[in-house]
């Protein structure tokens, strides 16, 4: 099997990379290389390359940036998407877009499922259900994957953030209003080579269980051997940020549950996980 990844120089894309490297032919792209909002050059690559399957992770994912680049967001997120399926179409390949829970309003009380209303606050969260539209529209050989505050061992992420802040015993203010689910990129994408031998649709994928932001600082602090007491609650309105967030966005696991795929393993251990192999990397 040939597979083709797009945002491949992103946290994600890197760990698809990673990992799929040890069982089939990949290939991947960084923006700087395949420019999705371009048709012409998706359409060549993906000619050129034909590949049995795209795993879509380049995005524009900057969520406050998104309010005020509310064209770039939809450039990338809604008809770069949108490029990529058409491209797929053409070649016969089979697509999996990367999507978020902020395509939800975070008004449910109760996990949301694969098939709830969607209605999102946020620039961001609007842009890629855009392009979750868009690809089930132009190529029904898709799969949607939804994850949630995905973070990983490249670029910029919630929790090397405060594993540095944890290092320097930094007191911070973290948000304690909104609920969701930490997802790490390797479980995700363990997720996504068991959904490869799956049917098409709509997966929601995050490691189980729910937290606050501010109770997920604690737990990095005390896993960095930090003391988690210089972590103290805040309100969103009181953070302040430019972009509204869903204050409840936990998602229900239905879809892997109805495909016997093994739902990932608990949050708190995949943070483990993870800071013991970004330690010792």
């Amino acid at each position: 099997m040939k597979i083709l990844v797009t945002g491949a120089n992103g946290q994600l894309g890197r760990e698809v990379v990673h990992q799929f490297n040890q069982n089939y032919e990949v290939i991947g792209y960084g923006k700087d290389e395949l420019d999705i909002s371009n048709l012409d050059r998706v359409s060549f690559i993906l000619k050129k390359d034909c590949p049995d399957v795209i795993i879509h992770s380049a995005a524009y994912t900057a969520v406050d940036e998104c309010e005020t680049q509310g064209i770039k967001a939809i450039e990338i997120n809604g008809l770069g998407a949108a490029n990529v399926a058409r491209a797929a179409r053409k070649i016969g390949a089979r697509m999996f877009y990367i999507s978020t829970d902020y395509v939800f309003n975070g008004e449910k009380e109760i996990p949301y499922l694969e098939n709830d209303k969607t209605n999102p606050l946020s620039m961001y969260g609007l842009s890629k259900l855009v392009g979750e539209l868009m690809v089930q529209t132009i190529l029904p050989n898709s799969t949607i994957i939804r994850t949630s505050w995905l973070y990983g061992h490249d670029g910029k992420n919630f929790v090397k953030t405060m594993i540095h802040f944890a290092r320097e015993n930094k007191k911070v203010r973290v948000v304690n209003d909104q609920v969701g689910s930490p997802t790490y990129t390797a479980d995700l994408v363990e997720i996504i080579n068991v959904l490869l031998e799956k049917p098409n649709g709509i997966y929601h994928v995050s490691n189980t269980g729910t937290c606050s932001w501010y109770q997920f600082a604690k737990r990095i602090y005390k896993e960095a051997g930090s003391d988690p007491e210089l972590v103290t609650p805040c309100t969103t309105e009181e953070y302040g940020a430019l972009a509204k967030r869903p204050k409840f966005s936990v998602m229900d696991h239905g879809g892997l549950k109805s495909k016997k795929v093994p739902l990932p393993r608990k949050w708190e251990v995949a943070l483990q996980a993870f800071m013991k192999r970004e330690f010792f990397k």
